[in-house]
């Protein structure tokens, strides 16, 4: 069974993974971010980890725009067209060519409520919805049609999906939770439902980067084969077990992007991942719970992934 079986074989019941399949994600320097450069980089660190699937990084965020000073600006917001996303997709181009015989391959793909962010900030886009969310839907919409543009180029490209990141849900984000039901969560699924109907690989990644969460019950119903969601619920630690009952469907993470795997020792990841090895559902992805520092040591996470992938799970049950 290659790296592409393994990692289909969990969306089958019927098949047992041969191996414990695992995968890390980072941000490579900026000279890596275009052209055959980004693609050479993206596949020596698959090839040094042994990572089981390839995860295109997306290095093209909305620019800035400081014109969206009042939630009657977002009008304004451009419509981005093939063009714009040129760059990226020609990595996404070179990377579906090197691997996808080998390899599922995945791109990072932002949610349209993350790409409001990157164009007028984190504080104004918080203080223009709650003035006047119905000016804000009309941006949100003019967003989520680039990135159907973008979606729609990547899957003719060849993608087998998606690692579909999601924000805005979080607890302390927005006072009032209409916003996100009602502004943000169906943008979200415009494009995640779209991913879905045309892609056989796709991960739902609910993003703590900035906030925790007390409730996963608004994103149960949010497409994706395998979820990728932080282990701490209202402030208490959940199990990857527990994670996979909750969404019913294959869990993919179970370090802490910050700890042990940045900062340890190649034989101190080893002992962390056979502790969260020892309590994995069946189902199971080993990964960190977002992208890792870009200093992380290539060697640690080599260390983690052939420490899945060498380990039996009837050894220790």
């Amino acid at each position: 069974m290659n790296k592409r079986d393994l990692m289909l074989s969990l969306l089958d019941a019927d098949q047992q993974p041969a191996t414990i399949p695992a995968a890390f994600f980072l941000h490579f320097p900026p000279e890596f971010h275009t052209g055959q450069a980004a693609v050479d980089k993206h596949l020596e660190y698959y090839r040094y980890t042994g990572m089981d699937l390839v995860k295109i990084q997306y290095e093209k965020p909305f620019p800035p725009l400081p014109a969206i000073q009042t939630p009657d600006d977002w009008a304004n917001m451009p419509r981005y067209g093939r063009d714009f996303f040129e760059e990226q997709l020609k990595v996404v181009e070179g990377l579906v060519n090197a691997a996808k015989d080998k390899a599922v391959v995945v791109v990072t793909l932002y949610s349209p409520f993350m790409c409001a962010e990157h164009t007028a900030g984190k504080a104004a886009i918080t203080e223009h919805f709650y003035q006047a969310p119905d000016q804000v839907q009309v941006g949100m919409e003019i967003i989520t049609e680039s990135m159907l543009l973008f979606v729609r180029e990547c899957i003719k490209l060849g993608v087998d999906g998606f690692y579909a990141s999601t924000q805005g849900g979080e607890a302390g984000r927005f006072e009032d939770a209409r916003i996100f039901e009602q502004y943000i969560k169906p943008y979200d699924l415009v494009v995640m439902e779209e991913i879905n109907r045309a892609c056989p690989f796709n991960i739902l990644h609910i993003c703590d980067y900035r906030f925790d969460y007390d409730d996963f019950m608004p994103f149960l119903d949010y497409p994706g084969d395998v979820v990728s969601a932080p282990l701490k619920l209202g402030g208490k630690p959940i199990t990857p077990t527990e994670a996979a009952r909750l969404f019913n469907r294959p869990y993919m993470g179970g370090l802490d992007r910050t700890g042990i795997l940045a900062t340890g020792t190649p034989e101190q990841v080893r002992q962390a991942v056979l502790s969260v090895l020892r309590e994995a559902p069946e189902r199971f992805i080993l990964a960190a719970d977002c992208t890792v520092p870009g200093d992380t040591p290539w060697e640690n996470l080599k260390t983690a992934i052939d420490t899945a992938h060498t380990y039996e799970r009837t050894a220790t049950k």
